[in-house]
């Protein structure tokens, strides 16, 4: 799909490059370094959307005739948000912590373009079985899930086995709600701006 400026997604998530080429979009990808802090008092459902936010705002001075799309995920246990882990341990807490437990999963996208910012926030709810230690112990050391905000991937061995139910998007889960961002990319379209 063409749309009327270069769309940049700002991201090194190989999940997320994988999901807008299967959409469809032509992209490059440009990755700049935000600070991911955030405000110890800013609520939990807040925080995917205020970093995907300061993402885009890195762009903001040479933006040009661009498209930037950012997103951030948060995993959110006990209203607590679980990052992605330092080390094996703290894998192993977590998903220990998430088996035979509902979550939540929050996917904040911020899109930056010649009109302006606008950002959303898309949730998933995931039931997860029960999990083993021998179970949770095979992914850490088979999938490495370091690089993943509550230590696993809805698409890797943990998410086939071990997710039970979903009430909402697959692909919020797995990083970016595609159905979402593809409507709020929709009027950058050629073939839509020809229709205004």
């Amino acid at each position: 799909m063409q749309l009327v400026y270069p769309l940049v997604l700002a991201s090194g998530s190989p999940r997320r490059k994988q999901l807008m080429t299967d959409a469809g979009f032509t992209f490059t990808i440009e990755t700049r370094p935000t600070d991911e802090h955030f405000p110890a008092t800013m609520p939990v459902n807040e925080v995917a959307e205020y970093l995907a936010r300061e993402k885009a705002t890195q762009f903001q001075a040479d933006l040009g005739n661009r498209i930037v799309l950012c997103a951030d995920t948060v995993v959110i246990l006990d209203n607590q948000i679980l990052n992605k882990p330092q080390d094996e341990a703290d894998a192993q807490r977590m998903l220990r912590s998430l088996a035979g437990r509902t979550h939540r999963v929050r996917t904040g996208v911020a899109i930056l373009s010649p009109d302006g910012l606008v950002s959303f926030t898309d949730e998933t709810v995931v039931q997860f079985a029960d999990l083993s230690d021998a179970e949770i112990t095979y992914y850490i050391h088979t999938c490495h899930p370091f690089d993943k905000a509550g230590s696993y991937g809805a698409q890797d061995f943990i998410g086939l086995v071990g997710i039970e139910r979903l009430e909402g998007s697959f692909y919020t889960v797995m990083g970016l709600p595609t159905h979402r961002v593809y409507q709020a990319l929709k009027r950058f379209l050629m073939s839509e701006r020809g229709k205004e």
